[in-house]
């Protein structure tokens, strides 16, 4: 009973597809928080430039780890500011956990999304009212929705000419 009263408030926090004031204010904190480095090595605060501002956008978000790769998933789907902010720059974008990691997101094809949104709502509680799935479900209930929620791969973001060994 108390987690479907949770899941309905996280849902009224975005029934338009956006965070309401609430969310925002929330987000922010939660953006500090994780940014500092306070909360589980998956929790990342996403920092890339606003695509319409140019000011840094920052978004608290988990990081899904799936066969040695690392991702972001948007819960919200194409509605989600920071996809189009992120698709704006290039891909281009800067995580924080305690530091900085200048990093290229890489949209990853639908085919290949399935395990990875499974894994997500695994790590990612607040995720789960957003996604019309139950993270225990088979991965083909997950390929019905994946063209419907953007995942990108997370890489090192490195100047031309770095050699991989080096961090920024």
């Amino acid at each position: 009973m108390t987690t479907h009263l949770w899941d309905r408030h996280l849902r009224w926090m975005y029934r338009t597809g956006r965070p309401n004031a609430l969310a925002r204010f929330l987000n922010g904190l939660s953006a500090r928080q994780y940014a500092a480095g306070l909360g589980p090595g998956h929790w990342v605060t996403l920092e890339v430039p606003g695509r319409r501002s140019g000011r840094t956008v920052a978004v608290p978000l988990v990081v899904a780890d799936h066969d040695g790769g690392r991702y972001l998933v948007a819960m919200l789907g194409e509605r989600a500011n920071w996809v189009a902010n992120v698709r704006a720059a290039g891909g281009r974008a800067v995580l924080r956990h305690g530091w900085r990691e200048s990093v290229r997101l890489v949209e990853v094809p639908v085919a290949d999304r399935p395990p990875i949104l499974r894994r997500h709502l695994a790590l990612a509680p607040g995720a789960r009212p957003h996604v019309p799935v139950d993270r225990h479900a088979p991965l083909a209930d997950f390929a019905r929705v994946a063209a419907a929620l953007p995942v990108f791969r997370i890489t090192p973001d490195r100047p031309p000419g770095e050699p991989p060994g080096r961090s920024g």
